[in-house]
């Protein structure tokens, strides 16, 4: 990398740390603080875990056109930026509307998280790797740091929630201002044009350009897939309440799991690094498939294995499939459509998606955790996932079909090797 590269690998990873940190200092430990100090069923859970997933599901599409129509322009960043430091004050009174009213409560925490957190990270994911192939820098290297953000922040969490958990909404606020001093630093005044991708301008992109993704039938293939490896987020949303009751007491099981949690992010930030060789190596659609298959072994092992030590062991392949996926999936995407269309094609064809599944599921599976316990549950989440990676192997497109015409959206020469 050359210095002005540099300088842009090191504002964005600084900038997906401090988003991290923000969203992992607020929500890493939220199903235990809607427990054990809000007093919510896992029933409960699931309903505000669903409202969020259907608030972020209507913004994520929005938030994908309007960045594909900015270009590399910061504006959406900036709103994004300012409900980061509301996290602390939001978060402190969302309690008492909790329990003054569920539903109440839901409808304004779906829309808040889902709007911030949820769809933001889309966004700030879709830039960073946008930039990347400008500036020659391997995204996955950039988003490491938004692991190690995670991690740092769930490590302090794990202590503070046995101590006061509201020092962790206002550790979050804190984050986020750090995040909006960084993205002013990020100059955007000086960035070279890379696959008809235009700096500082609106691109030419329309929204007949992101609705005609719904005639390709690629893009449906790729939406079979993530409808499967996307149960990993259902999964995760009350797993730390299932893990903490694995302790002799609660504060100890608080505790140990943000140890763990750290641990397993750390573990994560590592395959951030080494993932991109490995998927260089093995292709996108391999990837995709190494990823999923993973991911329903942890999903599965989860509800066979019992104890907290087998269990973390468990948790712990989720620093193994996620860099794979996130590498594999932007890999994907770029070689099999449109490069403009990018941020809509990330969140509309994973994020969305992701959010309707966690919408659909979510109550589902605080339904079966309060009626069948954590691991018969588990147990239908894995072979959800064994199925849509049955039928992805079938229906994705290999990497031999790559670079080509692409139905007139995309002219490139079809031996061009494309950067992550």
């Amino acid at each position: 990398m050359n210095k002005d590269s540099k300088k842009y690998y090191a504002i964005l990873s600084a900038l997906l740390f401090f988003f991290f940190f923000t969203w992992s200092s607020s929500f890493s430990l939220v199903s235990i603080w809607l427990n054990q100090y809000v007093g919510l069923k896992a029933t409960d859970t699931g309903l505000i875990f669903s409202a969020i997933s259907l608030i972020a599901l209507c913004a994520q599409p929005l938030y994908g056109f309007i960045q594909d129509k900015l270009g590399l322009r910061k504006n959406l960043l900036l709103v994004i930026a300012v409900l980061l430091i509301l996290s602390g004050p939001f978060f402190l009174g969302f309690a008492s509307i909790l329990r003054w009213n569920i539903f109440v409560g839901s409808i304004l925490g779906g829309l808040y998280v889902g709007m911030t957190f949820n769809a933001g990270i889309g966004v700030l994911e879709s830039y960073t790797e946008r930039v990347s192939r400008i500036r020659g820098f391997e995204y996955g290297r950039a988003r490491m740091w938004g692991s190690l953000g995670w991690a740092s922040a769930t490590f302090i969490a794990g202590h503070n929630i046995n101590i006061d958990p509201n020092y962790n909404f206002v550790m979050a606020s804190i984050s986020g201002i750090v995040f909006l001093i960084l993205l002013a630093l990020l100059k955007t005044d000086k960035s070279d044009a890379f696959n008809q991708l235009e700096h500082g301008k609106t691109s030419a992109i329309t929204l007949k350009d992101a609705l005609n993704l719904l005639s390709l039938p690629r893009f449906w293939a790729l939406i079979l897939f993530v409808i499967g490896t996307c149960v990993y987020g259902v999964y995760d949303q009350q797993f730390p309440a299932f893990f903490s009751s694995q302790f002799a007491t609660l504060q100890q099981g608080n505790e140990m799991y943000g140890y763990l949690n750290s641990l397993q992010v750390f573990l994560e930030a590592g395959g951030m690094f080494i993932a991109p060789f490995l998927v260089n190596r093995i292709g996108a659609k391999n990837g995709l498939l190494l990823a999923s298959s993973v991911m329903a072994a942890r999903i599965i092992g989860s509800g066979l294995v019992e104890g907290p030590v087998l269990i973390s062991c468990m948790k712990l392949l989720h620093a193994v499939e996620l860099p794979i996926l996130l590498i594999s999936i932007f890999k994907y995407n770029s070689q099999h459509f449109d490069k403009r269309l990018s941020s809509t094609l990330y969140l509309v064809g994973f994020q969305c998606v992701s959010s309707i599944v966690a919408t659909l599921l979510s109550p589902l599976a605080g339904y079966g955790y309060d009626h069948y316990g954590f691991a018969p549950t588990y147990m239908v989440m894995g072979c959800i996932v064994i199925g849509t990676t049955l039928f992805s192997a079938m229906f994705l497109r290999s990497d031999a079909k790559a670079l080509l015409p692409l139905d007139g959206l995309q002219h490139e020469d079809k031996n061009k090797a494309q950067p992550i």
